[in-house]
């Protein structure tokens, strides 16, 4: 035993004097330049790329798959390969969704989700911490070094918002450049202007390391000052007076107080510029900052900008966010160009108006450009992003530009060279959409939402302040609380759409808050804050009770639907209909009052009948708000109601007065019939599930029961025929603007004529006076 233990003694003696000065060799520094230390790498820790000696490359790719979702590849050594999904997490998922340009990962996927994909699989057991600036950070077993099959190939799904100054879409050059511009702000130096939001002037600072750096002004352009403006949220830009500012500046070198005279009130910081770029020539037409020729100054160098000063800028705010500026003559917005179906202000689905009806643009060569005309003339600032494929949900109707080039300068889409296309060029699968920059109004800061299982849903708290200045949660009374005013409180959170506004919240976990400090809010659903709607100017609640709160469900996603109505125009004519044929109808009171005193089952009643086509061109299914449980049996017709009143069918006068009104039950709300490539979900026989799918629609038929307006009554002359669909607003959509149909309307006593149907607000009075003189086409029978 003795003998055992000196040997290992000895042996470990002659090891250390082996091993000793080897180590030492390696760890002391040597004089001969070309030695340097060197020491093996566990595999765990080897980093995955230097990032001096390659340039990598990712994308998205894959099938079926979204633009911001997809398996990743990586291009290496001149060579596209995969990622295993050995050890893969969220946090390698958030690494690479920033290098694609998108702001973080939602998700990630394994098992070659999005297919198998091909050649090399580059990197396995890839182990991010998530603060990487690039996946070649990220400890790996090392480039080709895997024992996976693409079987495994890993995928990602990316948050759909890009990252300031990202301009490629998919394949993204990630080498990194620490100078690289994301983020620019003004920095107001008038005390007032400080607490107004937008701030519109004020010196140019672009986020640098820890802090903020300055531009120099010499050489500075309107033109930078107009991308500036742009990335910003607004569509134009002002003069400056850079004599005020170059007192200001006297000033602070002069003055030990932080304030000059009273009449000025400016706030005079003593922080010292550092100025982080000295050259800026941007040509006017880029919509970053980081898109144009720069300069930066020399690490290492102070940078005075002798003979200039920072740069200063004043924009233009569009109409939506101007506040009480004094000014003269307002700028307008297109009335010829609109968004739809975006989740959000300032994004969605682009729109044209040409003879009296919006059509949609198609998206090829869609770019940032022709982006940022339209949101330019539309209020906004530049484009964040130019959109492809619908996006923001397909639309109706006629399709009016294709290849769209504008050069950026352009005051409107219309003065863009574009060509007129044919059904054969695009489908509305196609529709161009945009998302524009906003300026920063900090809406969000004085709203939350509590309680709820998500950051989706809860009570809805507004912050108030008191005569003395402190600030205080309240809660929002629920009585009238509706659909109209949780879309506003949605959009302040910037949350989406509204799913649900709820009047009660007593199931949700109840906090500490228990002040009303508001009541009566009325909404019409286009303010950008609660504080915008109609409210009581002193609290009124009769359930003043926390669980009688409001609140409020919301959705990155809705339904929209939306009436055929040329169909409309094709299937109406008028049927006299015998009384002992209407029971059925009567009992569903789909007939005028006066049938009440009618001679039954003789007589009859005279009816404008007509076909309605209902399509769902959201991003989400329309379905009622009752579950089934709720759902209300008619024996007389046989069939569920999942909604009371789905549709209101009005005749009216020139004046707006109803002289004849009619009024349909979701008799059966089901997928009549479906776009290509898009299957049919909801079918009403046997009980079944009740709704309209994305990219289908709902066909009530002419010939069907309460299908039409009871116009016994009505005496010959000229009206308009209306048809609501979801009048009440009981079910959420993204757009609520284009749920009416209107239609010029003769009736001479026998037959009805109809012109000029439209949905929503593209029906004017023009259409109206045009009316007049070119009556329309006859029709008085089944097409």
């Amino acid at each position: 035993m003795e003998k055992s233990r000196h040997r290992q003694q000895f042996a470990f003696s002659l090891l250390l004097s082996l091993w000793l000065p080897c180590c030492l060799a390696q760890t002391t520094p040597s004089n001969a330049a070309t030695r340097t230390p060197t020491r093996a790498p566990t595999p765990s820790a080897t980093p995955s790329l230097s990032p001096q000696t390659e340039r990598l490359k990712v994308r998205l790719s894959g099938y079926p798959r979204k633009h911001n979702e997809g398996r990743v590849e990586l291009f290496y050594k001149g060579e596209w390969g995969t990622i295993c999904d050995d050890d893969f997490s969220i946090a390698n998922a958030n690494v690479l969704c920033r290098q694609l340009g998108f702001v973080s990962a939602t998700g990630w996927t394994h098992s070659a989700k999005y297919g198998k994909g091909q050649g090399k699989i580059w990197l396995d057991n890839v182990l991010c911490s998530g603060g990487e600036k690039s996946i070649e950070f990220c400890k790996s077993r090392g480039w080709g070094n895997s024992d996976c099959t693409h079987d495994e190939d890993a995928g990602v799904v990316c948050k759909d918002e890009r990252i300031p100054g990202f301009v490629d879409s998919n394949v993204i050059d990630t080498q990194v450049d620490e100078n690289r511009i994301e983020e620019v702000r003004l920095r107001s130096v008038v005390a007032m202007s400080r607490k107004k939001l937008p701030v519109t002037e004020g010196v140019v600072e672009v986020k640098y390391k820890d802090g903020w750096a300055q531009i120099c002004d010499l050489g500075w352009t309107i033109k930078n000052t107009h991308v500036v403006c742009g990335m910003l949220g607004f569509p134009h830009e002002r003069k400056v007076n850079k004599n005020f500012y170059k007192q200001t500046s006297k000033a602070k070198a002069n003055s030990k107080s932080k304030q000059s005279s009273p009449g000025k009130r400016l706030y005079l910081d003593r922080q010292k510029n550092h100025f982080h770029l000295h050259s800026v020539e941007c040509t006017g037409t880029e919509i970053h900052l980081a898109a144009c020729p720069l300069e930066y100054s020399k690490r290492n160098v102070t940078f005075t900008c002798e003979g200039g000063m920072a740069a200063v800028v004043s924009c233009m705010p569009g109409p939506l966010f101007m506040q009480n500026n004094g000014l003269k003559k307002k700028p307008k917005i297109s009335s010829t160009v609109r968004l739809k179906g975006g989740a959000r202000l300032g994004e969605g689905r682009v729109e044209v108006l040409k003879d009296n009806e919006w059509g949609t643009v198609c998206d090829d060569r869609w770019n940032l450009q022709s982006a940022s005309v339209v949101c330019r003339e539309l209020g906004f600032g530049s484009a964040k992003e130019a959109l492809t494929g619908a996006r923001m949900g397909q639309g109706m109707g006629p399709i009016y530009m294709n290849e769209v080039k504008c050069l950026g300068q352009e005051k409107s889409i219309w003065n863009c060279p574009f060509k007129n296309i044919t059904s054969e060029d695009c489908q509305h699968s196609e529709d161009a959409a945009v998302r524009c920059n906003l300026p920063y109004m900090g809406f969000e800061n004085s709203i939350r939402l509590t309680g709820g299982r998500t950051r989706y849903e809860g009570r809805v708290e507004l912050l108030s302040s008191d005569s003395n200045g402190t600030q205080s949660w309240g809660l929002v009374c629920g009585e009238s609380w509706s659909t109209k005013e949780a879309m506003v409180a949605c959009r302040q959170l910037d949350l989406g759409y509204a799913n649900q506004g709820l009047q009660e919240t007593w199931y949700w976990d109840s906090s500490n808050v228990t002040d009303m400090i508001m009541s009566g809010v009325k909404c019409t659903g286009n303010e950008m804050s609660l504080s915008q709607c109609q409210h009581h100017k002193t609290v009124s609640c009769q359930k003043a009770a926390a669980k009688f709160a409001a609140g409020v469900i919301c959705s990155d996603t809705a339904s929209d639907l939306v009436l055929n109505a040329p169909l409309v125009q094709q299937t109406v004519y008028i049927e006299d209909r015998p009384l002992h044929m209407l029971y059925c109808a009567a009992e569903e009171d789909c007939l005028s009052k006066s049938a009440a005193k009618a001679n039954w089952p003789y007589g009859h009643r005279r009816l404008l009948r007509f076909s309605s086509q209902i399509h769902n061109i959201g991003r989400a299914d329309f379905k009622p708000k009752a579950g089934r449980h709720s759902w209300i049996w008619h024996a007389c017709h046989g069939h569920y109601h999942s909604m009371n009143i789905f549709t209101h069918y009005d005749l009216m006068n020139a004046n707006g007065t109803k002289v004849a009104e009619g009024h349909k039950a979701s008799f059966c709300l089901e997928d009549s019939d479906c776009q290509e490539g898009v299957s049919k979900r909801y079918e009403c026989a046997n009980f079944g599930d009740q709704g309209i799918t994305v990219g289908c629609w709902d066909l009530y038929r002419h010939d069907i029961d309460c299908q039409w307006i009871d116009i016994t009554d009505v005496r010959p002359g000229n009206y308009i025929l209306q048809i609501v669909i979801n009048p009440n607003n009981e079910v959420a959509e993204s757009d609520f603007t284009n749920n009416a149909m209107k239609c010029n309307c003769k009736y001479d006593g026998h037959r009805i004529w109809l012109h000029n149907c439209h949905i929503g607000d593209a029906f004017s009075e023009e259409a109206e006076r045009r009316f007049e003189k070119y009556p329309g086409q006859l029709n008085n029978q089944i097409p």
